[in-house]
């Protein structure tokens, strides 16, 4: 088993570790993902989930993509085959034409946010996502990128089973 780079908190695997190692930054951190992905808004749970698991699927974060993974399938009536398909080829995953638009966005941002084109933009907007949840979608990918090099770059814990 791998060990993190530094001494963290012990039994606390992925992004639980360095958060109770350095809780002054864990406070804005856990508040942005509450804002993101639990707070009410236009897109499901479920979705906002399947984009951060998308994005952690990207950037191989065992530890965020098998998480996520699981809180977006249990917030898509229990359908793990949905999110493996989202992550591996959400196009051809029976998803809302307006979600695949807005992973493709996401996996834009995943590369580099002068990777989203206006095209996709557009793309989204005719499919009927608003402003909102293009933003927040573009926000989503930027955070996990965050969150995913957080928890892999402390070689936080993940256990193989998670």
């Amino acid at each position: 088993m791998l060990m993190p780079h530094i001494q963290l908190p012990e039994g606390l695997p992925g992004i639980r570790g360095p958060m109770a190692f350095r809780p002054e930054t864990a406070r804005p951190l856990s508040d942005l993902a509450q804002v993101l992905l639990h707070d009410a808004h236009s897109l499901s749970r479920g979705e906002r989930e399947l984009i951060a698991t998308y994005v952690s699927f990207l950037n191989d974060c065992h530890y965020c993509q098998t998480s996520h993974g699981a809180i977006a399938a249990y917030h898509c009536q229990g359908d793990d085959e949905l999110v493996r398909q989202v992550k591996q080829d959400f196009e051809s995953a029976p998803v809302s034409e307006k979600l695949k638009a807005l992973l493709a966005i996401a996996g834009a941002v995943q590369k580099g946010g002068k990777h989203v084109r206006t095209e996709q933009i557009q793309r989204a907007a005719q499919a009927g996502a608003t402003s909102l949840e293009i933003h927040d979608t573009v926000l989503i990918a930027a955070a996990f990128c965050m969150y995913n090099r957080y928890v892999d770059g402390l070689a936080t814990i993940a256990p193989p089973d998670l």
